[in-house]
């Protein structure tokens, strides 16, 4: 693809998967170029909330691509909060995991090929989305396909995953609160054990006291007003470490 000069942020485009074409969403920096970020939703869809924090990645200097995981459910947009829960577990439910896999990895490679990305590509996720992260980092490799960094917050399928553990090859941060009653401090532990298992010494591993799950979420249900801003700070550091954005960009 060739890009003469930046496009409007966010661009609509397609991810050509099976079975159709999957929307997807392309935020940009304020220089048009930079590394690339594709970022994961919750189980909400692609909500107001995702796509602002794709924004904030794009202030940092990232390029990012936000794909619409529902679409083969129609691509709803549910209600954060205790109204919307029931119809967003419903909705997860519904999906089908390895197709989200595949769904999600088309996406970093179409990012990849993208002439606004410069330098390399992570991947990003919250809830839904960071556990669907860490599987698309197990599940791909090579300079065609691999990501080169990994951010989760709380990743809720990442109790299942953790035999993909050593498949994770590239650097990760993991968010998790103390006060998760999805994921319980017994189980988080269980999940370091596994990312920091041989010593690996590019796995960071965060934890907030009193924050519940999906604490980074501004609905009132979870929103935590320490941990979400001292997550965000940490991953933006951390980002810059890891997924360095050229200076002057």
């Amino acid at each position: 693809m060739t890009t003469t000069s930046p496009t409007p942020s966010p661009a609509q485009l397609s991810v050509p998967v099976e079975g159709g074409e999957m929307p997807a969403d392309l935020h940009l920096p304020e220089s048009g170029r930079g590394p690339g970020i594709v970022l994961y939703q919750e189980i909400f869809g692609v909500t107001a909330y995702i796509r602002r924090r794709a924004e904030d990645l794009a202030t940092l200097g990232y390029v990012v691509l936000v794909p619409h995981l529902y679409w083969r459910l129609g691509d709803p947009v549910v209600q954060e909060g205790a109204e919307g829960l029931p119809e967003a577990v419903d909705l997860v439910g519904r999906l089908d995991w390895e197709a989200a896999v595949a769904d999600a990895a088309a996406a970093l490679r179409l990012l990849r090929d993208r002439d606004e990305v410069e330098g390399p590509v992570g991947v990003f996720g919250f809830c839904f989305g960071g556990g669907l992260a860490f599987n698309v980092a197990a599940s791909t490799s090579g300079p065609a396909g691999a990501a080169e960094a990994l951010v989760s917050y709380y990743g809720s399928a990442l109790p299942t995953l953790l035999a993909l553990a050593p498949q994770v090859r590239c650097p990760s941060l993991h968010h998790f609160g103390t006060a998760d009653t999805y994921i319980p401090p017994e189980v988080q532990q269980s999940v370091r054990e596994a990312v920091e298992q041989d010593g690996r010494a590019d796995v960071t591993f965060c934890t907030y006291e009193g924050a519940g799950h999906a604490f980074d979420n501004p609905s009132p249900m979870f929103h935590h007003p320490q941990a979400s801003p001292e997550a965000w700070e940490t991953t933006s550091r951390w980002l810059s470490e890891h997924l360095p954005v050229q200076a002057g960009r």
